[in-house]
């Protein structure tokens, strides 16, 4: 391969996957067809409002970008897209919406066949300094069609944004005004902002982002390869959906430096051989807070079963919420040591990883007897997986087929 084909390649590879970002570009979003047609059919209808829901790194945020250009190439209407921090007040999330939002108006000249000229306008200054739930109902139906995304919605920390935010769907909902609000957000997102506002319900569709399938997981390798001119082996694109764990952003991740891998030693097909290098890279370039958070859960000065418990706990089976039980672990962690373990040997270290000493790197839900177990950040299972791996407490023929 020459220097020119060969840097090529990189570029197309480096556009192509994006494990740092929300992909925005329809052509490398995979999947997702139903969540997108509900949040399109909300859209479209007045008084109808989204909450899009689901665990840390689904890929909500590639959803919402991914609708926000379709919905502008398609429909003449104005959008504004912010991302909440805990600090955020009712007035300041609500300013900070009017900032991002630019319309045309037109403006009649001067004279007897004066000319009409557009102007661009911007929503900022259209809000008083302390803003109700009317004042928006307000500005936006002075306003043409629009497209509202407020992001993470659970890292809201005062409890009051929250029930203005019910109330001023409710608001928008009654007066059929011309304005979608796509709230995206965690499932707590959707109790608290429901639990003192069962009325709001009907004007919210509800919207779970369930982790990836294999195929869409499949799709976003095929798509990023096909990019860079490139292809995969059906065993190592297998293997990088089986350690992704249905989360975009280690498919995107294990995606970009297997095939950068390939590219390197002269190929354009990538094999496992390049997945295997793949894997030490992520676990090397992985976050910074992923890293610390594992080195806090499991180191101890003695000897014990916290690295291997983490491990059980990653490959325990999953419901559809992601969180697992106990006897989840027991079968995952006998295979690990080679001999049985039962539920009394580990269920100390469980209860360990929730607490603050060892993070909390999981949660804990449920009752007694009944307990549920889920990791506090999604993004920490495969991690742990692949770190398995790397230290040959597992094979890579140990996860998925």
């Amino acid at each position: 391969m020459n220097q020119p084909a060969f840097h090529e390649m990189l570029t197309s590879l480096s556009s192509a996957f994006s494990p740092s970002a929300p992909i925005d570009q329809q052509a490398l979003f995979s999947g997702r067809l139903s969540q997108l047609i509900d949040v399109v059919n909300a859209v479209n209808q007045k008084g109808q409002h989204a909450i899009l829901y689901g665990e840390r790194g689904v890929g909500k945020t590639s959803l919402a970008r991914v609708l926000t250009s379709l919905t502008l190439a398609t429909q003449k209407m104005v959008s504004a897209s912010i991302n909440c921090d805990p600090q955020m007040t009712f007035s300041g999330l609500w300013q900070r919406v009017a900032r991002e939002i630019n319309f045309h108006v037109e403006k009649q000249g001067i004279g007897f066949a004066p000319d009409v000229t557009q102007q661009i306008v911007s929503a900022a200054g259209m809000l008083p300094e302390v803003v109700t739930p009317d004042d928006v109902r307000y500005m936006f139906s002075r306003l043409p069609k629009a497209l509202i995304v407020i992001d993470e919605l659970d890292r809201l920390e005062d409890f009051s944004v929250t029930e203005l935010l019910a109330d001023t769907i409710k608001t928008l909902s009654d007066h059929a005004v011309d304005v979608t609000i796509l709230l995206v957000g965690v499932a707590d997102s959707v109790d608290s902002l429901i639990k003192e506002h069962a009325s709001v319900e009907r004007a919210l569709v509800q919207i779970r982002m369930p982790r990836m399938s294999p195929p869409e997981l499949h799709d976003i390798l095929v798509k990023g390869y096909s990019k860079a001119s490139m292809s995969i082996a059906e065993p190592a694109r297998n293997k990088i959906a089986d350690l992704s764990q249905g989360l975009p952003h280690y498919t995107h991740l294990l995606g970009l430096y297997a095939g950068q891998r390939a590219a390197n030693m002269g190929v354009s097909e990538v094999r496992m051989e390049h997945v295997r290098t793949a894997i030490d890279q992520s676990l090397s370039k992985a976050q910074q807070s992923i890293i610390g958070a594992y080195h806090r859960a499991t180191a101890s000065p003695q000897e014990n079963l916290y690295c291997q418990v983490l491990l059980a706990c990653a490959l325990a089976q999953q419901d559809n919420l992601g969180t697992f039980a106990a006897v989840d672990v027991r079968e995952p962690l006998t295979r690990i040591m080679g001999r049985h373990y039962d539920i009394p040997a580990f269920a100390q270290h469980l209860n360990k990883f929730c607490e603050s000493d060892r993070g909390p790197i999981l949660r804990k839900s449920g009752t007694a007897r009944r307990y549920r177990f889920r990791f506090e950040n999604p993004l920490m299972q495969p991690f742990v997986i692949m770190d398995g791996i790397k230290r040959s407490m597992i094979s890579d023929s140990d996860v998925g087929r």
